[in-house]
């Protein structure tokens, strides 16, 4: 649909989450003419998100939406012409319910912002683990090679506000979750990507298989003319892959592809093509070179040159709360991967590492067992040490063959003990493998704590 087929249904949009994607969608479709019912089952959606600057509901009052907070309307709901859903809200939740035996259309904010802006060329960037850094990597190359590209999506700035700040980009690189794609019908990549598969969300999606049937729907609009990267080092995704239409480019850290890590030179290459040695990619471990080898094909086939992708790459560093080094206090690294909120994120960040570590896991659980990061761990690993919700069935999954600190919900306490294991020239891995809502606003403010309290033990060694 458009803003053309939902002006014309003379019905108003239900907005359904005012998160930043659904206030930037109420925005839009209100700047299109098309009036609006927006909801939250909070009673202060502000305080319940990251944003800031005033309340969302009067953002949207003022720009002419009618707005709801602390509950829903089913029933207006039910008449609305269209219902728009932040990717926070499950689909078995009552509203996208109840518009769904309506029979009204439940479409995502990355469809509405796809409405306003149909002529540009998108990036979709999807994938369990990995898919941030590679958005914000490929938005990056593409950029310092000169064209206006912007990121957007699940990466933080929804896309309905970039067509709202306009001027339109001439390439949107967009992250898009299983939760968004599983209500995005209209969007087209001009080139997709998908970073790998692994088991995730598993407190929201009944079956592993339910989430990647969601992952797959980044291939819903595939057509002759559609342009694919994927992780050949994934046989599930090469088997999900397999079949669909269009032009597939593979990259692997393991073998030979369009895009791939040749290791006995230690050289990251594009075909025959050498772009940079390894040592010159300021980012940890062989998941950032795969991240980087699918930005640098995207890039390639955007029409940058591998000379340009090259020096993008050397200039490109760590997002915040991926595998970012917060600074050495005791002769110790203390590194922030806050974003590694589940089993297989946690397995690259220790598979990372070289030097001795203690690892910091815990949070909300998942539905994951933790049983695979002892293998990787090893015995590089002095010590985990286990806090949160989680803590009880981390001890039970890693104790037998690890050894495990059980901690509670105070994170200084967490952090004394693990500086208590370390030695100097050891490594302290904020990598979570939990959400983390049972001790902070979210994963953002997770690591930014872990930041602050690195940067007072710096302060006290001066």
């Amino acid at each position: 649909m458009s803003f053309a087929a939902w002006r014309a249904t003379g019905k108003e949009a239900a907005v359904i989450g005012l998160a930043r994607s659904g206030v930037a969608a109420a925005l839009l479709l209100r700047r299109e003419g098309i009036p609006v019912y927006a909801s939250d089952a909070s009673a202060d959606p502000a305080a319940d998100s990251d944003s800031h600057g005033p309340p969302p509901e009067d953002l949207l009052r003022s720009a002419g939406a009618e707005v709801q907070v602390g509950g829903h309307d089913l029933e207006r709901i039910k008449r609305s012409g269209v219902c728009v859903v932040s990717p926070g809200v499950p689909p078995t939740a009552p509203p996208i319910r109840a518009a769904l035996e309506a029979g009204v259309p439940v479409v995502s904010e990355l469809d509405v912002g796809y409405s306003a802006m149909p002529g540009i060329r998108y990036a979709v960037i999807t994938g369990t683990n990995g898919k941030t850094t590679t958005t914000a990597l490929t938005a990056h190359l593409l950029s310092s090679a000169g064209l206006a590209a912007t990121a957007a999506g699940n990466i933080g700035t929804p896309l309905a506000a970039l067509a709202l700040e306009g001027p339109e980009p001439e390439w949107a690189v967009v992250e898009a979750s299983s939760f968004q794609l599983h209500d995005t019908h209209e969007l087209v990549p001009t080139i997709g990507a998908m970073t790998n598969l692994a088991p995730d969300h598993l407190d929201r999606y009944p079956t592993l298989e339910s989430y990647y049937s969601d992952k797959d729907l980044l291939y819903r609009n595939a057509g002759p003319e559609s342009v694919w990267v994927i992780n050949a080092d994934d046989a599930e995704m090469e088997r999900r892959a397999a079949g669909r239409p269009g032009r597939w480019l593979r990259f692997t850290v393991r073998g030979r592809a369009e895009g791939w890590f040749d290791r006995a030179c230690g050289t990251l290459m594009l075909g025959d093509t050498a772009l940079l040695p390894r040592s010159e990619l300021a980012l940890f471990g062989d998941h950032n070179v795969a991240n980087a080898l699918c930005a640098a094909l995207i890039a390639a086939q955007a029409g940058v040159t591998p000379a340009m992708i090259a020096t993008g790459l050397r200039s490109f560093r760590a997002l915040p709360h991926r595998m970012e080094p917060v600074g050495t206090a005791g002769g110790v690294v203390w590194i922030n991967d806050s974003k590694a909120t589940n089993v297989a994120s946690t397995l690259v960040a220790v598979q990372a590492l070289r030097q001795p570590f203690v690892l910091l896991l815990g949070g909300r659980h998942k539905g994951e067992p933790y049983t695979a990061l002892a293998a990787a761990a090893g015995e590089r690993c002095r010590a985990v040490v286990a806090y949160g919700e989680s803590r009880d069935r981390i001890v039970d999954d890693l104790s037998r063959l690890l050894k495990v600190v059980s901690c509670g919900t105070d994170f200084a306490e967490v952090l004394r003990t693990a500086r208590e294991l370390t030695r100097p020239g050891d490594a302290v891995l904020l990598s979570p493998a939990c959400s983390s809502y049972d001790m902070f606003q979210n994963y953002e403010d997770r690591g930014s704590q872990f930041r602050t309290a690195v940067a007072a033990m710096r302060e006290t060694e001066r």
